[in-house]
């Protein structure tokens, strides 16, 4: 730093240290862990933590939540009332040292049996640091007969305590404040991360009902699991799973080093097995824990030992297979856990992940017995269990399998014209006019080529029908060659949708080489076969490539009308009719269009590649659930259901079929 012509010098007065309000309006960061829409997120968490800590305790059953339209947010709780009057012990009065004292709180003899033994709110950060960060915070309490009121604005008081006499049906807290700009870079927190946080806290707070409003839509939410956990296991698997649900709850005593001090635990965990959904959540103290931590660990090396364990003693394995991992299990597994203790190591003060030692090694000991007896006492459920496991460690190994050689095959960028049997590729590398036209054949090949705009069009043959991709199996797909040669010219990679390989796909929609993608095959049951069969293979292999709307169909003329030296084109039977009852009176030559391979260069490049003459259908499946009926009906196993397709439409299609 430089103050005029002279560097300013750097010695004890240098050093300045934040005060008061400051200490979080100019570092949120430092305490919310953001000073973005997260940090704001959380400091609502905050003040919600100390409603919940009440409710657990056993004062108030709901807590009510109000979006206002201007920003500001309220959180009303029915406890005891934050005590806010002279506290004689600390010579203050107690809403300083809440509102405006950061470290202080209630909660720090928690291991003793004081006050909030098991406490979501624990650092005596929260109403404070909200306070600071708001531009304005309204506090109405009702306790000891009395209601007290206290205003802030930008981390000053307004007025001090008002105190009055005061009748009212319940005791309770409600704190009104607004987020401020200038603390937060972002302060307009979604509608829906307050729903969802509520409904967290419900599923770990059995009974605690959580009243939402939303003043802006006018929508109101409540939130409320009577058996927390295990109502929450069975609303997330439904009627799919295929084990009960099972419950354990305990709790212990212990400490984390031999010269810590010993601090109390209590667990619970809920789960079932299912092949539709899964879940993995973990909570602790009421915090939902998205990083886990201890519960984490536990639960990996709990599970995977106790089912390694039961696979190996049923025989189940094959000779030199590998064991399971915790990814077999989580494919099929949907599991919550809800801890408390009186001591918490946080791995900082968002609240994401706990270190506990004790509490790891307490909760992996717990479920390992637990499963032992579960497996055991249930064979058939363990059965089902273990042998989806493998099938999901099978399946994950294949699809690694697959990967690699879908990478060895298909990676690479170099000279694709040498790479892939006659594929003609354009000259331009303007990724925004090359169009690449998959066409019948080579005789196609050979019209196409040489009616094309060798500039932006290329050219790549597909001889004969192609393997039905939605039939057959990736090891079966990725063994065609014709398949594999018109991935590596697509270049973007491939698909692999499986619900066992979620991670294993190389699709890259940014390494795309072309603009556009146009399927181009005679007008004819032969050529409709081979669109359907190339359409299957994209939806597949390249969805993405359809949703992005990148895949087209160029539409071949059905019939050549000549009439007075000119020439007509019809592409449907209407067309024809119409085209017709203009020539009435005239004489005219009409004959069904030859196929693209017998076609003149100038017509292909007039009826199909020239861009101001052609008729493009773009594919877009603008209903995933139709398209996949339908893909399911035309080339899957419903061969009941496309018999009756059949009988139903058939007629729909005669006229394009050349009966002649």
């Amino acid at each position: 730093m430089t103050k005029g012509n002279k560097p300013e010098v750097y010695g004890n007065e240098s050093i300045s240290s934040l005060k008061g309000a400051d200490r979080v309006r100019l570092r949120p960061g430092v305490i919310f862990g953001s000073d973005g829409i997260e940090g704001c997120q959380h400091s609502f968490f905050e003040i919600l933590s100390n409603s919940i800590d009440e409710a657990r305790e056993g004062y108030g059953d709901k807590i009510e939540i109000t979006r206002h339209g201007d920003g500001s947010i309220t959180v009303r709780d029915y406890g005891r009332g934050i005590p806010v009057d002279f506290n004689t012990k600390e010579d203050r009065y107690n809403w300083e040292l809440v509102f405006c004292e950061l470290y202080a709180g209630g909660k720090y003899k928690n291991n003793t049996g004081d006050n909030y033994e098991f406490s979501l709110g624990l650092n005596g950060l929260g109403s404070c640091a909200t306070q600071y960060s708001s531009e304005f915070m309204d506090v109405t309490i009702y306790r000891d007969g009395f209601k007290f009121d206290l205003r802030f604005e930008k981390g000053e008081n307004i007025g001090g305590l008002i105190k009055e006499k005061c009748k009212y049906q319940s005791t309770g807290s409600i704190q009104t404040w607004k987020p401020d700009l200038e603390v937060f870079t972002e302060t307009d927190i979604p509608l829906e991360y307050f729903m969802t946080t509520l409904k967290k806290q419900a599923v770990v707070n059995a009974g605690l009902r959580f009243i939402l409003t939303d003043e802006a839509s006018g929508e109101n939410f409540e939130y409320c699991y009577e058996n927390g956990i295990v109502d929450y296991i069975s609303e997330i698997s439904g009627d799919k799973g295929f084990t009960t649900i099972q419950y354990y709850e305990t709790a212990a005593k212990g400490r984390d080093r031999e010269d810590k001090p010993e601090y109390r635990v209590k667990m619970q965990v809920a789960f079932c097995f299912n092949n539709e959904v899964n879940l993995l959540e973990y909570y602790h103290n009421s915090s939902f824990l998205e990083h886990g931590g201890s519960p984490d660990k536990a639960v990996k090396a709990a599970l995977v030992y106790e089912l390694d364990k039961s696979i190996k003693s049923k025989g189940k394995y094959n000779k030199d297979e590998t064991k399971i991992t915790f990814a077999d299990v989580q494919d099929s597994l949907v599991l919550v856990t809800s801890s408390f203790s009186t001591v918490t190591s946080y791995e900082n003060q968002t609240k994401k992940s706990i270190t506990n030692k004790f509490i790891q090694e307490a909760m992996t000991d717990f479920l390992k017995q637990q499963l032992e007896i579960y497996l055991i006492e249930n064979k058939l459920e363990s059965d089902r269990i273990t042998d989806q496991i493998l099938v999901n460690k099978r399946s994950r190994e294949t699809a690694e399998k697959t990967r690699i050689n879908i990478k060895k095959k298909l990676g690479g960028t170099i000279d694709m014209s040498n790479r892939v049997k006659k594929f003609v590729d354009c000259r331009t590398k303007d990724l925004k006019r090359r169009e690449l036209y998959i066409v019948e054949g080579d005789s196609a090949l050979g019209s196409c080529k040489m009616g094309r705009d060798a500039d932006f069009q290329a050219i790549m043959p597909v001889r004969g029908k192609i393997l039905n991709c939605l039939k057959a199996e990736y090891d079966g797909i990725f063994k065609s060659d014709i398949i594999v040669d018109l991935l590596k010219v697509l270049g973007c990679g491939v698909e692999i949708k499986s619900r066992h390989n979620k991670e294993l796909n190389t699709f890259d929609l940014g390494n795309l080489r072309w603009d556009k993608i146009i399927i181009c095959t005679d007008a004819d049951v032969d050529g409709f076969q081979i669109r359907t069969l190339i359409l299957a293979m994209l939806y597949r292999l390249v969805p993405s490539l359809i949703q992005s709307g990148k895949v087209f169909i160029a539409e071949s003329p059905l019939f050549e009308i000549t009439s007075k030296g000119k020439t007509y084109f019809a592409y449907t039977e209407k067309e024809r009719v119409k085209i017709l009852s203009k020539l009435e009176g005239s004489k005219f030559n009409i004959q069904r269009s030859k196929g693209l391979g017998e076609n003149e260069p100038e017509m292909m490049w007039l009826t199909t590649m020239n861009p101001e003459t052609r008729r493009l259908i773009k594919i877009i499946p603008d209903d995933i659930a139709k398209t996949e009926l339908v893909f399911d009906l035309l080339l899957g196993d419903n061969l009941q259901g496309r018999k009756g397709f059949i009988e139903e439409h058939g007629h729909e299609y005669l006229d394009m079929i050349d009966v002649s």
